[in-house]
């Protein structure tokens, strides 16, 4: 996982350039409960999935640029990076990150979510995001100066749609 954090950070210093990275504490770090969502951030939910549904595909992921970067996270997954999105822009229809999982007894991955990143120095605060206060940003564990959020679109999560992790990925 590090050596991915560490090649977002510098995919990351490259579009912002010199700006230090700096480390703040967080203090919103619950999960937001998946059933209490605004209408706005329920049609921007629908527009990341109509965005990404061709993602199923793994092969359509890589040919639109999206990396394996061989990082497997319990409760999280494949990561595929698309290290031209890293732009210090939210879009809810352009994450950075496809989350893929394994399905049991076969050889085929299947998309359960997104991650959307953004380095610290775009902003010092947690990223806007989606609409409403639902979804929860955290800073990267490994304190390398990146905001993320999931978003499992694509596999419900009993923690809600922006936990940082999904007990159904093994």
């Amino acid at each position: 996982m590090k050596s991915f954090r560490l090649s977002l950070v510098a995919a990351c210093a490259l579009l912002v350039g010199s700006a230090p990275m700096i480390a703040h504490s967080s203090s919103a770090s619950a999960s937001a409960p998946s059933d209490n969502l605004s209408a706005a951030t329920n049609q921007e939910l629908a527009r990341a999935r109509a965005a990404t549904a061709k993602y199923h595909d793994v092969a359509q992921a890589e040919a639109d640029g999206y990396v394996n970067i061989n990082v497997y996270g319990s409760g999280e997954g494949f990561h595929y990076v698309n290290f031209s999105l890293l732009d210090c822009n939210f879009d809810p229809e352009r994450p950075e990150v496809l989350i893929y999982a394994p399905v049991p007894h076969e050889n085929r991955l299947r998309l359960v979510g997104v991650e959307y990143v953004e380095p610290l120095p775009c902003t010092p605060d947690a990223p806007a995001g989606f609409t409403g206060d639902a979804d929860v940003w955290r800073e990267d564990s490994e304190g390398l100066g990146l905001w993320e959020l999931n978003a499992w679109l694509w596999l419900n999560n009993s923690d809600g749609i922006f936990a940082a992790t999904n007990l159904r990925v093994p």
